[in-house]
């Protein structure tokens, strides 16, 4: 079903998930630089938005890319009355929807689909205290998956975030139809929150990022999983880092692949980012550094490798000036810069949980959902910028 009454044009302009609210840590805020501007001025695109609609946490679906054809998904839901100051102000009494935007032309224009092949499984019923509308019953994968295939893609969902249940779809044209759901593994773990991070090894091998629960049944610790047969089975490969203490969690990672044997990849907490390497291809982390040492109120990390070594990595900054940010490494995630500004003009913390690729021509495409002071809904928006 197209949506056309959501199509977009990017604009240049001058100036620059879900789940239920988390606590704030109890570790003192970090010292944050203030954000530098881009030399080059970016382009802004508002890509879906709707007058009492929620939409929100690209992060938690995935973003694919096939040269200048970009899909991703995220939630659209609907806006309850009151501010952010009691959570999200979403609705959690009406069913959020699934919806893909698609760009043929590098994230200048969009169109929407209702994602109906990713329609959440009946059993749970509902994703993060929201409640979704109902698909097919979760199932046994048949038959192995080509993840070498020109239009794959791979989604990985949950119901709870502490505890799961997790599953995943996948696509072989593009996002056009989807298999699934498929049922992950709990892996020997209290539970699996999954949201969508992997990286594709080679026709049958894939290695993925999901956050187990703590020891207390709580979110999370990241570990990292792989299938060598096409996803008819999984192992655990490695915990990716120390079970958080306390209120804290180690959840969201996004990662990339250094070599054939080395990852790196960035880790949410409560108010900052961390980032691990691993030398033996997941086997064992080593912390690296806290890759962005202040992130407000706490938001997932993307992170890009780009075609020339440089990594970047686009967040929320969930404290004021509230804003899209990103930080660039030089050095394979060893040091990185300070902020930079990408988009200003939200109005309060409800933002963020960014994915970002980088198009042919060398341009960083991030989308997020955001707000501004012009009227209360949570909208999907993007920014076209040159690092």
């Amino acid at each position: 079903m197209k949506h056309n009454w959501m199509m977009a044009t990017a604009t240049a302009v001058a100036f620059a998930a879900g789940g239920a609210l988390t606590a704030q840590s109890t570790a003192p805020a970090q010292t944050t630089s203030p954000a530098k501007t881009l030399s080059t001025p970016p382009a802004h695109v508002v890509i879906a938005r709707e007058a009492g609609r929620y939409g929100g946490w690209p992060a938690n679906h995935g973003m694919w890319s096939w040269g200048n054809e970009i899909l991703f998904g995220f939630s659209w839901g609907h806006m309850r009355d009151g501010g952010a100051e009691r959570g999200h102000p979403i609705d959690r009494q009406r069913p959020e929807e699934h919806m893909l935007a698609r760009s043929l032309d590098g994230g200048e224009t969009w169109t929407l689909d209702k994602a109906i092949g990713l329609t959440p499984p009946a059993g749970p019923g509902h994703i993060a205290g929201v409640p979704t509308e109902k698909g097919r019953e979760l199932s046994r994968l048949t038959r192995p998956i080509d993840f070498t295939a020109p239009g794959f893609a791979l989604t990985a969902r949950m119901s709870d975030i502490h505890v799961g249940p997790s599953w995943f779809f996948y696509t072989t044209d593009k996002g056009r139809s989807w298999n699934g759901p498929f049922r992950l593994p709990d892996f020997g773990q209290k539970g699996i929150a999954a949201r969508t991070d992997y990286i594709v090894d080679g026709p049958r091998g894939l290695t993925m990022f999901l956050t187990a629960a703590k020891s207390n049944g709580r979110e999370g610790r990241p570990i990292c999983v792989r299938t060598k047969d096409g996803g008819m089975t999984w192992n655990l490969v490695g915990m990716v880092g120390p079970e958080p203490d306390g209120n804290d969690f180690a959840i969201m990672p996004s990662s990339v692949r250094l070599s054939s044997t080395s990852i790196l990849t960035l880790v949410r907490h409560r108010r900052w980012i961390e980032a691990y390497r691993t030398d033996d291809n997941g086997a064992t982390w080593t912390h690296v550094v806290r890759a962005v040492p202040d992130s407000g109120r706490g938001n997932p990390p993307s992170l890009v490798r780009m075609g020339d070594g440089r990594l970047i990595v686009t967040f929320g900054y969930r404290a004021e000036p509230f804003s899209i940010r990103a930080r660039i490494s030089t050095d394979e995630g060893k040091s990185w810069s300070d902020d930079i500004l990408l988009r200003s003009g939200a109005v309060d913390w409800d933002l963020g949980y960014t994915r970002s690729v980088q198009r042919p021509d060398g341009k960083i495409v991030t989308v997020y959902y955001f707000n501004d002071a012009t009227s209360p809904e949570r909208y999907i928006g993007g920014t076209i910028w040159t690092p």
